[in-house]
């Protein structure tokens, strides 16, 4: 008997792997694609930091009033590129709050995930058009930085003096993991399954756990330092009675926007946890009160 059990764990275990982390070609493909792509979003609050960290140098240095003309690229680095972004990040963002709040957001999952026969997709068609802008903008705002010279003007002191606490950078990290999340369900995921598979599949725990391991690379790395300057700045231009920008008011409201997408799933957290201890109390109880009755019974 117990053989028997041991040989049907062994068959579900081979079962399980084999569904779920067989490294075909295709699966190694999917899952390098869905990762890379699903970084778009952390590398988007990476260029924007490093970007109010360039334009609060070029500031200080008054080159901003500068005769000579600024050529495209730089223009395009520092001013036309973080608008968009600051736009594309917001509203994935906002869609994040508000499904940390509500539980679902049904206007990309639904449509992208009708039936093949279905000639209109607008769900997938967005989904399209977003990862497709976010990429462009990406891949030419830290192609124009470089370019330009923009990481020339950021020092190796991206905090500017000011730290944030232990406390405000896990509950920003856990707002932004859950943000990358979303994105990678409602974005990422629509377009690569209909690129490589052609057909909509469930989300397993490997892409998962690769998105999570180069999201905390990628934090450890650069990510917790430099990230801090979208709401350093604000208070660092007031102190030295510099004119704050919009894009230092997004940025600053985009933190803290994901500093409370961390503490909605934190609070989420907690009261699933009360709500799994309340349960085994009551539990608990019906199973002493009918084993009392039982007894009772017998006596």
């Amino acid at each position: 008997m117990i053989a028997s059990k041991q040989m049907g764990w062994k068959k579900k275990m081979k079962e399980f792997f084999f569904n779920h982390v067989s490294p075909t070609p295709k699966g190694v493909f999917y899952l390098l694609t869905h990762t890379l792509l699903t970084l778009l979003l952390p590398l988007s609050f990476l260029l924007l930091a490093s970007i109010s960290g360039a334009q609060y140098y070029l500031q200080t240095l008054d080159l901003y009033h500068s005769p000579q003309p600024f050529s495209f690229l730089f223009t395009f680095a520092i001013n036309i590129n973080p608008c968009v972004l600051y736009v594309l990040v917001s509203i994935v963002s906002i869609a994040t709050l508000i499904q940390g709040l509500t539980g679902k957001i049904t206007l990309l999952s639904e449509s992208s995930s009708s039936s093949s026969t279905t000639v209109l997709k607008p769900g997938l068609y967005t989904a399209w058009l977003l990862l497709c802008t976010f990429q462009v903008c990406v891949g030419l705002g830290i192609e124009g930085s470089i370019g330009a010279g923009v990481y020339d003007y950021i020092s190796d002191d991206s905090s500017f003096g000011v730290e944030r606490s232990l406390i405000s950078r896990v509950i920003f990290m856990l707002g932004l993991h859950e943000t990358t999340q979303v994105w990678s369900r409602m974005v990422v995921r629509p377009v690569v399954n209909d690129t490589v598979f052609g057909i909509e599949r469930k989300e397993r725990w490997i892409e998962k756990v690769a998105v999570a391991a180069s999201l905390g690379t990628l934090w450890w790395l650069r990510l917790r330092d430099e990230v801090e300057t979208l709401v350093v700045m604000t208070e660092v231009k007031k102190e030295q009675l510099m004119d704050v920008g919009m894009s230092d008011f997004v940025g600053w409201w985009l933190y803290y926007l994901t500093v409370t997408i961390g503490m909605v799933r934190i609070v989420k957290g907690l009261m699933w946890m009360f709500m799994i201890s309340l349960c085994r109390r009551r539990a608990t109880r019906i199973s002493s009160t009918v084993e009392s009755s039982d007894n009772d019974d017998k006596v």
